[in-house]
Formats: structure tokens, C-alpha cells, sequence
């Protein structure tokens, strides 16, 4: 049975500058009936969805929200509050009792502003032909908005069924984020796998040879940081500014980067018929120790992004992929299978102490996870996120 897969596609909306002043008062009006909710959540300790709307929705239609928006305000904050429980559950605002956690649990959610604001078909409307869009605003429907993309990108809601879509505003440009539903081709019977070892000097090496640097991608990481120290040593309020807007662009180029690498490696499997094998990375910022320099880079780097792009991109194209045990992947020999920690005498470089065997460490590494990916496949292991 095929599976589908959700994606999410960004259109650049045109708006007039009357356009975007409607649109600019609409999030500020749905967000501060948002912190409303949240306010009545965080004192009456409602947070469901349901029950939630039936406390506040009156006050939310009597601000002038329209009845689906109201709706969307509400499952936001509500859903809000689920995200927040998780974190807190799962240790990421810091231990019971700390004070970071304390003061995370002693006040409400807050939202910008300019938080996004989720639109779905009774509230918004496409005509693809003519790349406009119709959505509810504050002031009334607004009819004709513009919106820009890549062929490519607008054949997918064309020809896919569309979810909800977020409104987004960022840096003064206007987004919808569209949700599509895109199913799944059927996946083949691989003649191998493609080993892929990720890693930070190396974003992905293959265990065909092919290594996707990412020489510059840290040159330029290392550039923003300095940046960065100097920006933060300032305070100022432009300061501040310029670092958000620094931190966005540094995402964009990151996940850009990872974009292209997932595509060029799906590619490659699916020209010759092979699955791909990754390493579960599951917890890696938990599990590795390392020197303070190096934590600031290791941080940075979007593993799991770069994962859950492959994955989707593979599902899309029918190549199956499974994820396959890290562990001493660069210190055991593609070879005679000898491990031993000083397999590997350099970042680059790697001499197998049993069989004399000398090869690059990354290209190693990946050859061991397409032998290990084949014994997964072989064994039964359902493909697939780990």
C-alpha cells in the first residue's frame, strides 16, 4: 500500500501596500486574541482545544475575529501548550525545580505580534492561474492578492491536495506556507545500498566516492559568529535587530545547502537502482562530547534537517532508505570489519591496524553503513524515519 507524504511549499505573496497594511493589522489582531487565550489557559489550567474554545470563543468573535480564524486562534495556543508540555516533559527548558524551568512554567505563552496564522479552504482560496490568492483579513476578504514561485514549486499544490496554510511575514515580505499532500511512489527492490556518512567538514559522503564538501558552508558559519560577538557586545537595539535577521539568513543558507545535498544523493540512488542507508543520529548533540570550540559547530549543524530531507525526497521517488546503527561506523574497517579506536589517525584519514587498508575516513565510514543498511534490509528492518 503507498503512503503519502506531507510537504510544505512557500509562496511569496505580492500584496499592494494597502494589501499589507490589512494583512500586517489582521496578525496583530489574531495574536493579541491569542495572548488572551493563553492567559485564560495558563489561569484556569484549560489548555485542550475543545474545552478551551468553549471559555474563550465568545470573547475572540466579540474582538472582531471572523469564526474559522477565532477557531485557529484557539487550536494554536491550545497546540502551544501541548509543544510546551512536551519540552518541559522531555527536559529541554532544564531540570525540575531549576530556575529556568520556573520561570518558563510561572507565566503564560506569549505570541509576537507577528506570529503566524494558520488559514485552511473556508478562509482562503487559490487561483492558480493567475497566482493570486483570496483570504480572510480583519477588514473583509482580501481578493487578488498576488503570489510568486518557481514552476516547480507551483506545479505541487496544482496537482496535490492542499491542507492548511500558514500566514507569515518576515523581514517585511509576506509568505503562505502551504501544506501539501503528495503520496508516495512504490518503493523498488534495491541492488544494494548507498551508504551516506554525514558530518560537519564533509556534509555527506557516499560510499561511491562522492564527498559533498562543506568547506564553504563552515567558512561562512564561522564568519556569522564573529559576527555575532560583535553584535551582542553592542546591545544596542539595531544590534539586535541585525542579529535576528542574521540568524534567519544563516538558517536559509543551511537549509538551502541541505536541500541540494539530499537532492543530489537521492538522485544518485535512484539512477542506479539502490537504496540508501543513513546513520541514526538520534540524540547526537547528547551523546558526543567535545572540546568548547568545537560545540558551537556542532550545534549549528542540521543533522536531523538533513536527514528528514533525504527521507521525504526518497519516499517521493520510491527509493527505499533505512537508518542503521551509528555506532563505530568511523572506527571499524569497510574491509575486514576490524574495529579499533585508532583505525581512524585523522579527520580524513583512515589505516586499519588488522588488514593495512588506507582510505579516506568519511568514504570508510559510509561503506560500512551500506554493508550495515543491506544486513537491515536483508534482516527485514521496515524502511522508513527511525
Amino acid at each position: 500500500m503507498w503512503g503519502v507524504s506531507v510537504i510544505v511549499v512557500q509562496l511569496k505573496l505580492v500584496p499592494s501596500p494597502e494589501q499589507a497594511a490589512a494583512l500586517a493589522a489582521t496578525l496583530r489582531a489574531v495574536n493579541t486574541q491569542a495572548n488572551h487565550v493563553s492567559r485564560v489557559a495558563f489561569t484556569t489550567g484549560t489548555r485542550r482545544n475543545f474545552a478551551l474554545r468553549k471559555r474563550v470563543y465568545a470573547d475572540v468573535r466579540v474582538a472582531g475575529i471572523g469564526s474559522q480564524a477565532a477557531q485557529h486562534v484557539i487550536k494554536k495556543v491550545a497546540d502551544a501548550y501541548t509543544a510546551l508540555a512536551a519540552n518541559l516533559r522531555n527536559g529541554n527548558h532544564g531540570r525540575p525545580g531549576s530556575q529556568r524551568r520556573r520561570a518558563v512554567e510561572s507565566k503564560p505563552v506569549v505570541f509576537r505580534p507577528d506570529a503566524a496564522q494558520p488559514y485552511d479552504a473556508r478562509n482562503l482560496s487559490f487561483a492558480l492561474d493567475a497566482r493570486t490568492v483570496s483570504l480572510w483579513s480583519l477588514g473583509g476578504r482580501l481578493k487578488g492578492v498576488p503570489f510568486t514561485c518557481s514552476p516547480e514549486q507551483l506545479k505541487v499544490p496544482a496537482e496535490h491536495r492542499r491542507g492548511e496554510a500558514d500566514l507569515v511575514v518576515r523581514d517585511g515580505m509576506w509568505f503562505l506556507l502551504v501544506g501539501v499532500t503528495v503520496p508516495d511512489a512504490p518503493a523498488y527492490e534495491p541492488d544494494g545500498f548507498l551508504g551516506v556518512d554525514l558530518g560537519i567538514a564533509n556534509i555527506a559522503t557516499a560510499s561511491d566516492g562522492r564527498i559533498m564538501a562543506g568547506r564553504r558552508l563552515n567558512r561562512y558559519r564561522r564568519r556569522q559568529a564573529r559576527l555575532r560577538q560583535k553584535l551582542q557586545a553592542k546591545g544596542t537595539t539595531s544590534a539586535e535587530r541585525l542579529l535576528k535577521r542574521q540568524r534567519r539568513k544563516e538558517s536559509r543558507r543551511g537549509r538551502d545547502a541541505n536541500h541540494v545535498t539530499s537532492k543530489r544523493i537521492v538522485a544518485e540512488a535512484e539512477r542506479t537502482g539502490r537504496g540508501i542507508s543513513l546513520e541514526d543520529l538520534t540524540g547526537i548533540r547528547a551523546r558526543v562530547r567535545q572540546r568548547k570550540p568545537q560545540r558551537a559547530t556542532l550545534h549549528s549543524w542540521a543533522f536531523a534537517q538533513l536527514g528528514t530531507f533525504i527521507s521525504y525526497k526518497a519516499k517521493r521517488a520510491g527509493v527505499p532508505v533505512v537508518f542503521v546503527e551509528a555506532a563505530y561506523s568511523s572506527r571499524e574497517c569497510a574491509d575486514c570489519h576490524y574495529t579499533h579506536h585508532r583505525n581512524r589517525i585523522s579527520q580524513a584519514r583512515f589505516v586499519c591496524r588488522s588488514c593495512g587498508v588506507v582510505a579516506h575516513a568519511d568514504r570508510n565510514a559510509s561503506r560500512v553503513l551500506a554493508r550495515r543498511g543491506q544486513e537491515a534490509w536483508n534482516a527485514g528492518r521496515p524502511s522508513g524515519d527511525p
